[in-house]
C-alpha cells in the first residue's frame, strides 16, 4: 500500500468545496487514494455526507465541534446521529472534544457535548475524531472515565505534548499527525513524534488549515498529506513507501475502509 489516506480536512469549508474536483484531482496526482471529510457542525456534517455519496475517494464523519458546543441540543446530536445512521458512507463521529484556547463555548458544555459524542460513537459502533486544545487533562480524563468507544479513537493533529502523547496511547488511542510536523519552528514536536510507534499514526491535512512548510501561507488541501508523511518518514529514518502502507494500513483499520 505505497498511496496516503488523508485522515481529516475539510472538503466541506468554501475554501476547498468551489474547486473540489480539481483537488481531488490534485490529492489523486500525490497518491492520495482516500479522503475523510469530517464534519463541525450540522451543515457541515450534512455536506461532507452529500460528498461521500457522490465522491468514490471520499468518506464522511459528523459531529459538533468544541467551538459550536453550546448549539449541540439533544435535538443537534439526534440529527447527526441520523446522518451517522442513514448511510455507510459514514465512517465515524466528530470532530468532537475540548478547546479551551479560544473558549467559543463554555468549557461545561464542550464538556457535556463530548460526553454526548462518546456515547454516540459507543452506540453506533464507530470511531471517534478529538480535537484537543489546551484542554489535554480533560479530555484524558473524560475519555478515561467514559470509556472510550471499542472502534477506537484518533486525537486529531497531535500538539506538542509527550505527557499528552503517552496518556493518549495508554487509552488506545491513534494519533493524527498533521501540518505543524513540517514547521521550522517545531523542534520539540518532531521529537516527540520520533517517539510515537508509527502503528499508531495516521496523517491529515486538517484542511484548508495548517498547510505544512513550504506552502504556509496557502490554502491547504489533501494533495499537500505527501509532504507530512514525508518529514514523518524523515523524523523516523525510514522510507515514504513504508511510513505509506503503515499508516494507510492504521487509518484503513481504524476507519474501516476499503482496500
Amino acid at each position: 500500500m505505497n498511496y496516503l489516506i488523508d485522515s481529516h480536512c475539510h472538503l466541506n469549508h468554501p475554501d476547498l468545496l468551489g474547486d473540489l474536483a480539481e483537488v481531488l484531482r490534485r490529492a489523486e496526482d500525490a497518491d492520495v487514494r482516500l479522503v475523510i471529510c469530517v464534519g463541525y457542525d450540522l451543515e457541515s456534517s450534512a455536506q461532507a455526507v452529500q460528498i461521500a455519496r457522490t465522491v468514490n475517494m471520499v468518506r464522511a464523519a459528523v459531529g459538533v465541534h468544541p467551538h459550536d458546543a453550546d448549539k449541540s441540543s439533544p435535538g443537534a446530536l439526534a440529527q447527526i446521529r441520523k446522518l451517522a445512521s442513514e448511510t455507510d458512507h459514514v465512517v465515524a463521529i466528530g470532530e468532537t472534544g475540548l478547546d479551551y484556547y479560544r473558549n467559543l463555548s463554555p468549557k461545561r458544555a464542550q464538556q457535556e457535548s463530548f460526553r454526548a459524542h462518546i456515547a454516540l460513537a459507543k452506540d453506533l459502533g464507530l470511531p471517534l475524531i478529538v480535537h484537543s486544545r489546551d484542554a489535554q487533562e480533560d479530555v484524558l480524563a473524560i475519555l478515561a472515565d467514559e470509556g472510550a468507544p471499542p472502534r477506537g479513537v484518533v486525537m486529531h493533529c497531535m500538539p506538542s505534548d509527550a505527557d499528552f502523547a503517552r496518556g493518549a496511547l495508554e487509552l488506545g488511542c491513534y494519533l493524527g499527525i498533521a501540518g505543524p510536523i513540517t514547521f521550522q519552528n517545531a523542534v520539540k514536536l518532531r521529537e516527540i513524534v520520533a517517539g510515537l510507534p508509527l502503528d499508531r499514526l495516521i496523517v491529515e491535512t486538517d484542511a484548508p488549515y495548517l498547510t505544512p512548510h513550504p506552502y504556509r501561507g496557502r490554502t491547504n488541501e489533501p494533495s499537500y498529506v505527501r509532504l507530512t508523511a514525508e518529514k514523518l518518514a524523515e523524523v523516523h529514518g525510514v522510507r515514504l513507501a513504508e511510513v505509506a502502507s503503515i499508516t494507510t494500513a492504521n487509518a484503513r483499520r481504524l476507519f474501516a475502509l476499503p482496500e
